[in-house]
């Protein structure tokens, strides 16, 4: 690859600041994983409003789409249509373990190509699916793609990029994400009104499998994991291409060197050693960052979108219409987050994101108690249901610039690189635990709790931003190598972490 430098300088504290051409372009195709999970988050969900594939493998819910006396709350409350959505992330949770060590033994980039595989293998089998048997098994195998690379892809940027830029560079997964979610919903709005429209649909996930497993073959492995593998020339050869070639990389090579030299010597497991008292922090927002980002309530609106628009009074296709008229709105607000989150920091746009988003989720829960009531049997004025729209837009666009980018970029950048691998699996595994049992008992809920669930999510976003306000320590333009300082001087987290107050903190971007 060219090893061109655009003329950005380093005053944040790291090794360098430069942008290259190559670190661009490798972490463009290495970003395109999230054009997997993108993809089947946007599918899976219109798919299951397409009347075909409701009379081929879930009759009862076209039924009941279908009654005069319908509860528009209950129509799609199907514990087997649900399993065909959430089949995936109990199989992504189990991915995502295993590939932690996987990915310190064999390397990023092995692990985002066998994510990839694994995906197109999926996809071609529930495109081609004839029983609910088949659709469940290729939802297991596209739930292992996405675990493997959900899980190596935010680690590899976060290490390829230079450390004044690695939130914008990390924001590129984000994005990929999204433009997947717009794709799956343009295609099934094209697609909703064929016989065949659902094969369609599905079966094309090859695509952005083969995009991003044929990019993966073409980039190099991270310099950190090419040298905690003992690759050490293949390390400085990587590093060189990402940093320039008239780059000094002698101290940042070397720093890497004595890491996994001190990593070697310890020879700790990475899975005990993470339990330990100094990384309780580093544990604790692996664990709360996802756990919160899914308790957002985004990815259960993302997969039913449709479905719920459908609910406030748009007909199917208007449903899908509105559902990619939603995901595009996401997807520009990533490139919000892309273009501030170095500049201004994480928390900030935690904040202003999860405050955004706790007044939607309140509006919507009284817009349509007002209108539909908790019967359900109440019909929404078209005014009412833009109105939703508009509100559920606003809301998408507060997420698409703060916890979706934001909660893959601080687990991938807050980790020592000997838990590095360990604490991202931990991080995606809590986030597909979490997202298994919100798809698999969303429609109950909703049909339950009636419009009660939005004001749900607004009480969690309540607790997640105050979370933030309490707890997260600012990681903008600290060094990875460095960003232990941020625990030993942060009010509540120093009490764990070996050092105590006194370290000053590398400085930061202006």
């Amino acid at each position: 690859m060219a090893g061109g430098v655009f003329a950005i300088d380093d005053n944040g504290g790291g090794f360098s600041g430069r942008i290259t051409a190559s670190v661009v372009i490798t972490c463009i195709v290495a970003a395109s994983g999230g054009l997997i999970f993108g993809y089947d988050i946007g599918i899976s969900g219109g798919v299951t409003t397409m009347k075909p594939f409701l009379k081929r493998f879930f009759p009862s819910v076209l039924r009941k789409m279908q009654a005069a006396d319908r509860n528009v709350y209950c129509i799609f409350d199907s514990e087997v249509l649900t399993s065909f959505t959430s089949s995936l992330y109990i199989a992504g949770l189990a991915a995502s373990l295993v590939a932690g060590r996987l990915t310190r033994s064999l390397g990023r980039k092995a692990i985002m190509i066998l994510g990839g595989c694994t995906f197109f293998v999926g996809a071609a089998l529930n495109g081609a699916a004839v029983n609910i048997a088949m659709l469940i098994i290729g939802r297991i195998l596209l739930g292992f793609g996405v675990g493997f690379t959900n899980q190596a892809t935010p680690v590899y940027l976060s290490e390829m990029a230079p450390s004044k830029w690695r939130g914008a560079f990390n924001t590129g997964f984000q994005f990929m994400i999204g433009i997947g979610v717009v794709a799956a919903n343009g295609l099934n709005y094209g697609s909703a009104r064929l016989e065949w429209g659902w094969r369609l649909s599905l079966g094309l996930a090859v695509v952005p499998a083969l995009i991003m497993t044929l990019g993966s073959l073409l980039i190099s492995d991270t310099p950190s994991s090419l040298v905690e593998r003992g690759k050490l020339e293949e390390a400085e050869r990587a590093l060189r291409r990402a940093r320039g070639v008239d780059t000094d990389i002698g101290d940042e090579l070397n720093t890497l060197i004595k890491s996994s030299e001190a990593i070697k010597a310890a020879n700790e497991e990475p899975f005990k050693t993470i339990f330990e008292r100094q990384y309780r922090p580093h544990l604790v927002m692996s664990i709360a960052i996802p756990f919160f980002q899914q308790l957002t309530g985004i990815n259960v609106i993302a997969f039913y979108a449709p479905i719920l628009f459908q609910t406030v009074g748009f007909g199917s296709n208007s449903a899908l219409m509105a559902s990619l008229i939603l995901c595009t709105v996401n997807l520009f607000s990533i490139l919000v987050s892309t273009g501030i989150v170095d500049r201004y920091g994480r928390r900030i746009l935690f904040m202003q994101g999860g405050t955004q988003m706790f007044i939607c989720q309140v509006a919507v829960a009284c817009v349509m108690g007002s209108q539909i009531g908790s019967s359900g049997t109440g019909t929404m004025p078209k005014s009412y249901a833009i109105l939703v729209l508009v509100l559920m837009c606003l809301y998408a666009a507060g997420f698409g610039w703060s916890w979706g980018p934001l909660s893959w970029l601080i687990p991938s950048e807050i980790f020592p690189l000997k838990i590095r691998p360990t604490g991202q699996s931990i991080s995606v595994a809590v986030g597909f635990a979490v997202t298994f049992i919100l798809t698999q008992t969303f429609l109950a809920i909703l049909c339950h709790f009636k419009f009660g669930i939005f004001l749900f999510y607004a009480g969690w976003i309540l607790v997640m931003t105050l979370f933030v306000v309490l707890f997260l320590p600012e990681t903008k333009g600290i060094p990875l190598e460095s960003m232990n300082t941020i625990w030993e001087n942060h009010w509540y987290w120093k009490r764990f972490v070996k050092g105590g107050s006194a370290t000053v903190l590398p400085k930061q971007m202006d």
